[in-house]
């Protein structure tokens, strides 16, 4: 049984959180979690929360075992960006651009979904 949860919006670039979501797919969740701890990477927080969260809805929607589950696939998707000004000389604009991220956890109890 697959099971998803997804964070949006989350205010971390695209690229940086990549980083954190490749250390932890397709390891179990159990082992998972501990590594997420110790990543000095500040998206390591809100990657744990949405594999937390996956796994709560495993746990109360479909009565699976949460030591049994492995992340099947986390992907980070690129969010809305907000466009900031910041002034230049001579009466110039510069844009900076903070780019924000969606990230979607699938966990599941099979571990032959892993071979897909």
């Amino acid at each position: 049984m697959q099971v998803r949860a997804i964070a949006r919006n989350i205010g971390i670039s695209p690229r940086k959180l990549r980083l954190v979501t490749d250390a932890v797919k397709g390891l179990r969740v159990s082992e998972a979690l501990p590594v997420l701890d110790f990543l000095p990477n500040a998206g390591a927080r809100p990657v744990k929360k949405v594999i937390q969260s996956a796994v709560a809805n495993a746990e109360n929607n479909y009565n699976l075992d949460p030591d049994q589950l492995y992340i099947l696939n986390i992907v980070t998707d690129e969010g809305p960006r907000q466009r900031r000004f910041k002034a230049r000389s001579h009466g110039r604009l510069s844009y900076i651009i903070r780019r924000s991220s969606h990230v979607t956890v699938i966990v599941s109890d099979d571990r032959a979904d892993l071979g897909r």
